[in-house]
């Protein structure tokens, strides 16, 4: 996807978000979401996180 621009990926697809990309995942449906992530690269901690918003309070 491009800049500000939703996705919404259908069961068995995937979605490639580049090295520094700011992005936000939420689940619109009903069924439940399973999420498999996988890093690459170097440095694969989960330390690098970021966080601009958040409504759990972590940011």
């Amino acid at each position: 996807p491009r800049t500000g621009e939703d996705t919404l990926p259908g069961e068995n697809e995937s979605i490639y978000i580049p090295l520094g990309a700011t992005h936000c995942l939420e689940n619109p449906g009903k069924i439940p979401l399973d999420l498999i992530e996988v890093r690459s690269g170097s440095y694969l901690e989960e330390d690098d996180v970021v966080r601009f918003e958040d409504r759990y309070g972590r940011v």
